[in-house]
């Protein structure tokens, strides 16, 4: 992991130090990466095809976010991009008034574990990569890559 990562996941982390907050990101992000992505693969690019399925917004808007999470956390980003990428074809079988249920909760959840427990404002609100650092932040403590990424060089 990058240093400037690790100091992203630094930021991220002084905006999360209360373990409910934590807990209700753990349940709300991955439901906001789902609804985002099946949101933005409502959105064809006109008719542009790729092995004869239709490219969309999701699939162009995925590119520079998946560069970076290779660039400065390289180990983890299979581990973000993978289950990202696994929200297309999901999104295929979910039907639309479930995918805006799931958006408008998930968002409830996360800004109540800002409001009622951390009582501090979320962090992309101050800087707006730490909508992208949130999933690796997660999937770095789940896999005993924080707070160990700290020890690390480079």
């Amino acid at each position: 992991m990058r240093q400037k990562m690790i100091l992203h996941m630094e930021e991220y982390a002084a905006y999360h130090a209360h373990p409910m907050n934590r807990l209700t990101h753990k349940v709300a992000i991955p439901l906001i990466v789902f609804h985002v992505v099946v949101m933005l693969d409502w959105v064809a690019l006109g008719s542009l095809s790729l092995a004869g399925h239709p490219v969309t917004l999701a699939h162009a808007s995925l590119i520079a976010p998946f560069a970076w999470y290779v660039w400065m956390a390289p180990r983890l980003a299979p581990l973000v991009i993978l289950p990202t990428l696994l929200c297309i074809p999901l999104g295929h079988i979910t039907p639309a008034w479930l995918v805006i249920t799931i958006a408008v909760v998930a968002w409830v959840i996360q800004f109540a574990g800002h409001v009622i427990w951390e009582k501090r404002s979320p962090a992309f609100f101050t800087n707006i990569l730490q909508l992208l650092v949130g999933p690796l932040f997660f999937v770095a403590a789940a896999t005993g890559a924080w707070p160990r990424a700290r020890d690390e060089k480079g």
